[in-house]
C-alpha cells in the first residue's frame, strides 16, 4: 500500500501518463481526419466518374456524397483505412460496391482506388519528411 509522498508521486505519474496517452489519441485522430479530408479532396479533383447503385456521378458529386457519409459516420471511421472500408467502398443501403472510372483507365472498386491514393499520400509525406530532415541536418557554410 502506498503512503504519503509515495502515493502522491504515484498519482502524479499516473496522471501524466494518462495526459500523454490522451494527447497521443487526439493527435492520431486529427492525423486520421487530415488523411480522410485529403482523400475526399482527391476524389473531388480526380476528374473520374463514380458509379453508385447503378448511377454515374461526377467526381465532385462523389466527393460531396462521401463527405456527407463521413460527417454522419465519423464514429465508424477512426482511421483512414476504416473510412475506406466502412464508408467509402460500398452503399450502406444496398451493400453494392462503388466503382470509379478514370479517363483512359478501366473501372475499379473505389476502395482500391482510395487505398492507392492513401498509400501515395503517405509515401509522399514520408519523402517530404526525409527531404526536410536531410536539409535541416546539412551543415551551414
Amino acid at each position: 500500500m502506498l503512503r504519503g509522498d509515495s502515493a502522491l508521486r504515484h498519482l502524479v505519474s499516473m496522471s501524466g501518463l494518462l495526459l500523454i496517452l490522451g494527447m497521443s489519441v487526439a493527435a492520431s485522430a486529427s492525423d486520421a481526419d487530415a488523411e480522410i479530408q485529403a482523400l475526399l479532396s482527391a476524389v473531388g479533383s480526380s476528374g473520374c466518374s463514380f458509379s453508385r447503385n447503378g448511377s454515374e456521378y461526377s467526381s465532385t458529386k462523389a466527393e460531396s456524397h462521401l463527405r456527407l457519409k463521413y460527417n454522419r459516420g465519423k464514429r465508424y471511421a477512426p482511421t483512414a483505412e476504416d473510412f475506406i472500408e466502412r464508408l467509402a467502398s460500398r452503399s450502406s443501403w444496398t451493400g453494392v460496391a462503388y466503382t470509379i472510372t478514370c479517363p483512359g483507365a478501366a473501372s475499379r472498386p473505389s476502395g482500391q482506388w482510395l487505398t492507392d491514393r492513401l498509400e501515395e499520400m503517405r509515401n509522399n509525406s514520408a519523402a517530404d519528411v526525409a527531404v526536410t530532415s536531410s536539409v535541416s541536418s546539412e551543415p551551414s557554410h
